[in-house]
């Protein structure tokens, strides 16, 4: 499922550095920080860093701006395969009887409370910080902290567990120096050959620095003092180091990377026994369907040729009602297109990724990639609403088609308009701009809503016909059981399709709010597509229950029946909140909470038009191999 990684031709980084007498230069390159206690994210010159003079922003595309990268130049050179130690970036003085720096300084310690992290790039690679866990376990992680703390009862947060030196209680410690060790790979195998950097790693450290002409890496940690100290200064340094490895290559340098990331060692004998839990289960539900309709169909038809007739039962009976119209069909029409748009632009967007071009290094391009493909499909979700919508004997296409292009995405614009008003206040850099959002809403009017217009003139113009007519008069519906009735089928039929997915939703959720890297789309497609088999098949065994049962009221139920996935996922989601993540302070619970409703939302429409349709297509199947008089 997994391919190796390459650095695509569109990166905005520099090409691959390569030398033959060791004189290129390296850039580093400095993402925004972030924390696993707060969703909120800053750019890196927030926190008062060293900065480059001629700073230079890499272009950005348009996932990357909506994700919320801020990646710029650093003031961090070096020469290839120059060692250097203790060089000195630059000095940052603060006063505290200064407003202003008294309020960077505050805003550093709380970055260091919060447990921020920095996101360095060397051509176009991670640099990452591997490190011993209390259990004694090596971890790696793509970016580092800027720093730890003391509690006023003298336990250590975060980084300061693993350094024995940090020991004060009620302080904070600044990692102002860095030892960075690059490797890299000679392509001909000879000294003279052109090199390629393969890995970045660094070791974040804190030194008090006694001067700016005697710089001595080593020695006592660097203290960011109590509020009786008026004046101090904080000297950031780094050392670099290269190293030759003859093993990597080029071409799969980002498969270190991947493989030290914590917690991708999948636990692979229990995803396999979920994949055989579920094609036992939908095997199962497939065998009975089948062999019960066949027995079904034949009886009945067989009784047509016999002198001896017999009353009707079960799902026969409902030939006359079972393509009623439902009610709030307008509403239904709406969600089937959308849930159809998102279905088909899901699955383009993985396949595209499972080819390997929406691979991490291809910074934003997996947001890039679902907006295009959004915009582009907009007449899909036009075709298909309008044309269900005429099958339902509706008249008000035009209502329709304005529903369709602004319900469903105007409830995530809204959303996300308003979780982006909070980033605004917060001074995140996940903050969109005002710009931007204009640029977002031209593509929506210009471009999407258009195309759907176009899908819902030519839907209008079709519908599905139906194998058996409806008759005038509803048939009653007899008095249903607890099994039977929506509430509980429609509780049921969401667990196993939920029980197909909840193993991956765990790896994906890490990759959204822990900032882990996300890689498995070859395994990610194999389990969406098993998701849309059991939402199908669980659909159909249900809607085959309450036929028999002789309620035809089957078309929300459909929906909702596998649709109730989205509410397990939301169920587990919560549960995910409380029990791994420690995510803290009110802006950050809202920000999760509101961009989960929009996960939800999605989920929802895709998993309920799939067991609709499933549905649909498995009524109008049955009833045309019956025979009407």
């Amino acid at each position: 499922m997994l391919r190796p990684l390459s650095q695509s031709s569109l990166s905005p980084f520099p090409a691959p550095q390569g030398s033959t007498k060791g004189s290129s230069s390296i850039s580093l390159f400095v993402n925004r920080l972030d924390s696993m206690e707060s969703i909120l994210t800053y750019e890196y010159n927030i926190f008062d860093f060293c900065e480059h003079s001629g700073k230079r922003n890499p272009s950005e595309n348009l996932g990357q701006v909506l994700f919320g990268e801020r990646i710029s130049s650093s003031p961090y050179k070096f020469s290839f395969n120059r060692t250097g130690t203790c060089i000195k970036v630059c000095v940052k003085s603060y006063d505290i009887t200064n407003d202003d720096q008294k309020k960077k300084l505050d805003f550093l310690k709380k970055g260091i409370q919060l447990n921020y992290q920095h996101h360095w790039i060397i051509d176009n690679m991670p640099v990452i910080w591997c490190h011993n866990t209390k259990d004694g376990k090596k971890s790696c992680t793509p970016g580092f902290p800027i720093g730890c703390f003391i509690t006023q009862s003298g336990e250590p947060k975060h980084a300061c567990l693993i350094h024995s030196e940090f020991n004060k209680s009620n302080t904070y410690f600044l990692f102002n120096h860095v030892d960075i060790t690059i490797t890299y790979h000679r392509e001909s195998g000879r000294n003279w050959g052109p090199s390629r950097l393969v890995s970045a790693r660094l070791e974040p450290q804190s030194y008090k620095h006694s001067g700016e002409g005697h710089l001595a890496c080593n020695g006592t940690p660097m203290e960011i003092p109590q509020e009786d100290t008026e004046k101090f200064n904080v000297t950031y340094t780094y050392s670099v180091r290269f190293e030759e490895n003859k093993s990597i290559k080029w071409a799969s340098r980002w498969d270190y990377i991947l493989e030290s990331m914590p917690h991708t060692n999948i636990q692979w004998f229990s995803i396999i026994n979920s994949f055989v839990i579920v094609f036992f289960l939908s095997g199962m539900v497939a065998m009975i369907i089948l062999r019960t309709l066949h027995k079904d169909i034949t009886k009945y038809n067989e009784m047509s040729y016999s002198e001896d007739t017999q009353e009707e039962s079960g799902w026969k009976l409902l030939h006359g009602d079972i393509f009623r119209p439902p009610r709030s069909r307008m509403l239904l029409s709406v969600f089937l297109g959308q849930g159809t748009h998102i279905l088909i632009m899901t699955f383009i967007t993985l396949v595209v990724a499972c080819l390997g071009f929406l691979s991490p290094p291809n910074r934003g391009s997996l947001m890039t990639c679902t907006v295009v493909l959004w915009v582009l499909l907009g007449t899909v979700a036009g075709y298909v609403s309008a044309r269900m919508y005429k099958t339902l004997k509706g008249v008000r296409w035009k209502t329709n088609f304005l529903l369709t292009a602004l319900l469903c995405p105007g409830i995530v614009f809204a959303d996300l308009f308003l979780m982006n008003l909070i980033l605004w206040v917060e001074g995140s850099s996940a903050a969109t701009s005002f710009l931007t959002l204009i640029g977002i809403l031209a593509v929506w009017f210009g471009i999407s809503v258009p195309l759907t217009f176009v899908g819902a003139y030519f839907g209008n113009k079709k519908t599905f016909r139906y194998p058996v007519p409806t008759n005038r008069i509803p048939r009653h519906i007899p008095q249903q059981s607890v099994f039977t009735k929506p509430l509980f089928a429609v509780m049921f039929g969401g667990i196993l399709p939920f029980g197909c997915i909840f193993v991956q939703l765990f790896f994906i959720l890490n990759s959204i709010w822990s900032h882990q890297l996300y890689f498995m789309f070859g395994f990610l497609f194999l389990v969406f597509i098993i998701l849309l088999i059991t939402c199908s098949e669980a659909t159909v065994l249900l809607c085959y229950f309450h036929l028999c049962a002789e309620d035809y009221h089957w078309w929300w139920r459909a929906f909702f029946t596998s649709g109730f996935t989205a509410v397990y996922l939301f169920l587990y989601v919560i549960h995910y909140f409380f029990t791994k993540l420690q995510i803290t302070g009110i802006a950050s619970t809202i920000l999760y909470f509101g961009y989960t409703m929009v996960m939800v939302l999605i989920f929802f429409l895709v998993t309920g038009t799939v067991g609709f349709f499933s549905c649909f297509l498995f009524v109008m199947k049955i009833y045309s191999v019956v025979k009407v008089d």
